[in-house]
């Protein structure tokens, strides 16, 4: 069980970032979103290393979402580290043109696709390597066809155009059932029997690369992620502005993981590395188990405020145990205590929200 006074970090007043032995030094406070932009796409030494490797382009699908803008310019910031000449390529219908603009401010190629028109991929280069981070949640429940249709047709399409690619493909923790809190945590090899029509249809795009392996040889790694946060969205935001604003934290879902997204960009990015065939499948998140009801008072702690709550803790949850990739990437370096911090700050100071509540406390599957 995680409590916030079991985790400790160096604070620096001199230089806001440096790498010391392999590791980042955290700065102490994000004031604004051009340094929370910058926080969050600055490479690992580890990533720096693995961009050497990689043949140009780099194909990231799905790319103008919640986390696929900051990973495509990780992806570049690492290749310029690393002296290589590698085009990072996003693909996305980008609804949001200053997304888009941002990308390329910042050397990203932009493609601009729906990726359900048939015959869409062909106009894409040829690539050896793709990060895949397209998926539809929320509206499953009044459009539940949209969310099989995107999370499956989808991705059988990108496999026919990339047969050989290596390809790393974002997944959901959602496609386990709620497991029992004691437990500690679903493992990669527990039965999927998830929940409701999103976690499902997720299940169904992890089968459709599993069958692509299988009949082709495509080198996968699947991802599993239980909630990526940053300061405009994410759980730990979703907390923070409920003891804020005096509104009562549901408790039933008492327990959950997390993981900073410019940690989970850098591991995604990284998992290139782990792609197999057949594929090979990755819980993505911090090892802690997080009390809901502990987050909550700390952050109350650093807002000033007492947070509310209503009901108890349920025995179940949803989390996942994290230790293989944690033993083949290394653990995540951004520290719960850290995201707290950030967090109650840039909720105190008014720092923008994007208005996506992660629903981390339904239950029933339904989004």
């Amino acid at each position: 069980m995680w409590g916030w006074r079991h985790t400790r970090r160096e604070r620096v007043t001199a230089r806001p970032w440096c790498a010391r032995k392999g590791t980042i030094v955290l700065p102490e406070h994000i004031h604004n979103e051009a340094e929370l932009e910058d926080v969050l796409t600055r490479p690992s030494q580890a990533l720096v290393e693995l961009a050497k490797t990689l043949t140009s382009p780099l194909v990231v699908l799905g790319a103008g979402g919640k986390m696929g803008p900051s990973l495509a310019v990780l992806a570049r910031r690492a290749a310029e580290a690393a002296g290589q000449s590698l085009d990072v390529v996003a693909v996305s219908r980008f609804r949001d043109e200053p997304v888009r603009q941002r990308l390329e401010a910042n050397g990203v190629q932009t493609v601009s696709l729906d990726l359900l028109e048939a015959r869409s991929l062909e106009s894409l280069p040829d690539a050896e390597n793709l990060i895949y981070l397209v998926g539809l949640k929320f509206g499953t429940s009044t459009n539940p066809a949209g969310t099989w249709a995107v999370n499956t047709l989808v991705p059988s399409r990108l496999l026919e155009r990339y047969p050989q690619a290596r390809v790393v493909a974002l997944s959901t923790g959602n496609v386990y059932p709620l497991v029992e809190v004691r437990r500690g945590g679903s493992v990669e090899t527990d039965p999927l029997t998830p929940h409701g029509e999103y976690a499902n249809a997720a299940v169904g795009r992890e089968r459709i690369f599993e069958y692509a392996a299988a009949r082709q040889g495509t080198r996968v790694a699947l991802l599993r992620l239980f909630y990526a946060t940053e300061l405009r969205y994410g759980v730990l935001v979703d907390l923070a502005r409920k003891v804020q604003a005096g509104e009562a934290i549901p408790l039933a879902t008492g327990y959950l993981n997390c993981i900073w997204l410019g940690d989970a960009n850098d591991m995604t990015l990284r998992a290139l590395r782990l792609a197999a065939a057949p594929p090979s499948v990755w819980n993505l998140c911090r090892p802690e188990m997080v009390s809901v009801r502990d987050a909550a008072c700390r952050l109350g702690d650093l807002l000033g405020r007492r947070p509310l709550f209503t009901g108890a803790e349920s025995p179940t949850a949803l989390l996942g145990d994290p230790r293989r990739i944690c033993g083949a990437l290394g653990p995540p370096a951004t520290d719960l205590a850290t995201l707290l911090e950030w967090t109650a700050r840039w909720v105190s100071h008014g720092g923008r929200d994007l208005g996506r509540p992660t629903h981390f406390e339904v239950r029933d599957g339904k989004y």
